[in-house]
């Protein structure tokens, strides 16, 4: 069974490696994306750890050595990263063994504008070192007091859009406007998918976002206006080169983290094909790709 589903992969990465050339406008060689001449990428993957959330830390560990993926974007899930600090510790110490580095966690909320509460929330990334904050929703009340504590951590505030559904920050362009008279480090992450869905451009946003982009969630759909047509990056229409082009255009240097959303119970094969797409893009584009 295992072979079954290793070659079964292997074949539908190497076609997505292929479309993904085609896609860059580049000629494919049967060579692997690490194996391509040219400059490191600029653009760095990671991984949003929502995709396993059906799957423990120490599974999802397993996995990411399967994807040759280090940098983690966590979130409190089954028990990806803990709110409770001896949890969270036993968490930090597994990734720390693996070799696993977080750069973000998220989504976390910020529904109440209560002192201690919001304080506890930064404390909590403090304990995993994490330098970004993926902001889910925070109300107009909560911004001020959620600045406070972005300078007083030296944490950046990522506000994550969330589509049309969202009556507060459906694209990035409205974060950008809550948070333009803010501190630096009040910033976006920008959720592609929700973002053509809210009818937004994802290069201009990413344009007029600037130094405020902290993070991106990446995935794929076939169609702008279904939050349910999500399929594996590559699969569906999202214009992954013109974002990646964006985002060197920009000087972006944060991470790209796929964020898969579907067959909870079985992501890999939907993971893999992701990856090896981007892989493929990156490589065509000439960059060589390391995670």
């Amino acid at each position: 069974m295992k072979q079954s589903f290793s070659r079964r992969n292997f074949v539908q990465s190497g076609a997505l490696i292929a479309a993904a050339y085609a896609a860059a406008g580049a000629v494919p060689s049967f060579a692997e994306p690490s194996q391509v001449s040219g400059k490191p990428s600029p653009i760095h993957l990671g991984l949003a750890s929502y995709t396993f959330r059906n799957f423990t830390h120490s599974q999802m560990i397993g996995f990411m050595k399967q994807l040759n993926l280090s940098a983690l974007n966590a979130k409190d899930v089954k028990d990806h990263l803990p709110a409770d600090p001896q949890e969270e510790a036993k968490a930090l110490q597994d990734y720390a063994a693996a070799g696993i580095e977080l750069h973000a966690a998220g989504a976390i909320y910020f529904a109440k504008d209560d002192e201690a509460e919001i304080r506890g929330k930064f404390e909590y990334c403090k304990r995993a070192g994490i330098s970004v904050i993926v902001a889910g929703d925070p109300t107009p009340e909560t911004l001020p007091r959620i600045e406070k504590f972005a300078k007083e951590y030296d944490i950046r505030i990522a506000i994550h859009n969330h589509g049309p559904e969202d009556k507060l920050f459906p694209s990035p362009l409205d974060v950008l406007k809550a948070v333009k008279n803010m501190d630096p480090r009040i910033g976006c992450c920008i959720d592609v998918g929700h973002t053509v869905r809210a009818g937004t451009d994802v290069a201009q946003a990413i344009h007029e976002a600037g130094q405020r982009l902290f993070n991106i969630h990446i995935k794929d759909l076939t169609s702008f206006q279904s939050k349910e047509s999500q399929v594996a990056v590559g699969e569906g229409i999202m214009p992954v080169r013109g974002i990646f082009e964006a985002l060197i255009a920009s000087r972006y240097k944060g991470f790209v983290d796929l964020e898969y959303e579907i067959h909870a119970d079985d992501p890999m094969p939907g993971v893999i094909s992701s990856f090896a797409y981007m892989r493929g893009v990156l490589a065509g584009m000439g960059f060589t790709t390391h995670g």
